[in-house]
């Protein structure tokens, strides 16, 4: 995991995008999982450099602890509405890029996080399930950390 410096820290931003590939694991867990920990004191959104359906295995891990992502619309970069958000992070390289390419003309901080890819897990259901989780509770943890949000009872 990605140590978090002071300087980031010290971000309070008012809307962030979080992206990805496809904008249907990484960035639509770490979408959820902000809105959840950062209420309605920031916008969040989130988009892929291409878009595809929400997997499965996103939504059941999201369920578990109590936020439902079932209705997620996926979308790319060119999709969005708006343009000026405060932070972006990337959780790939490709969206990272993308991201950089986004923001050429904007004042937006970007941060990449470079975070592991579920659909690659190999085996039977529950092992699956274990790296979505594991991803889920990666980007959990590091959002509290980045954003300095306590636990809440539910996560």
């Amino acid at each position: 995991m990605k140590t978090v410096s002071q300087d980031e820290k010290d971000i309070t931003p008012q809307s962030i995008l979080f992206a990805c590939n496809h904008n249907a694991v990484r960035s639509v867990m770490a979408e959820g999982i902000a809105r959840y920990l950062l209420g309605s004191k920031v916008e969040v959104e989130s988009c892929g450099v291409r878009a595809s359906d929400v997997n499965p295995f996103v939504i059941a891990a999201m369920e578990e602890i109590g936020i439902n992502v079932s209705d997620h619309q996926s979308r790319r970069f060119s999709e969005l509405e708006r343009t000026d958000f405060d932070v972006i992070i990337s959780l790939t390289p490709e969206a990272q890029h993308q991201a950089v390419e986004f923001t050429r003309a904007s004042d937006v901080r970007v941060f990449y996080w470079p975070t592991h890819d579920p659909t690659l897990a190999m085996g039977n259901r529950t092992q699956i399930m274990e790296a979505f989780r594991d991803v889920r509770d990666r980007l959990t943890e590091q959002i509290r950390s980045f954003f300095e949000v306590l636990p809440s009872p539910n996560a």
